[in-house]
């Protein structure tokens, strides 16, 4: 996977997990549909606590 910026690239995030490195490095790590997955390959590339974030599609609307 190329090194993209999430600020620049959400459209290719959108529905997606993506992992990075921390909340104020925006590099994503690694991404995919399953949070666990993302997590595991996240840490197998020597990230030692990876920040997991959910990315909506547009007009996606989520409840907390």
């Amino acid at each position: 996977m190329r090194d993209l910026a999430l600020v620049s690239n959400e459209k290719r995030y959108s529905g997606k997990y993506v992992a990075t490195r921390s909340f104020k490095n925006k590099k994503v790590i690694a991404c995919g549909a399953d949070p666990l997955k993302v997590y595991e390959r996240a840490k197998r590339l020597g990230v030692r606590e990876p920040v997991l974030l959910y990315i909506p599609e547009k007009d996606e609307v989520l409840i907390y």
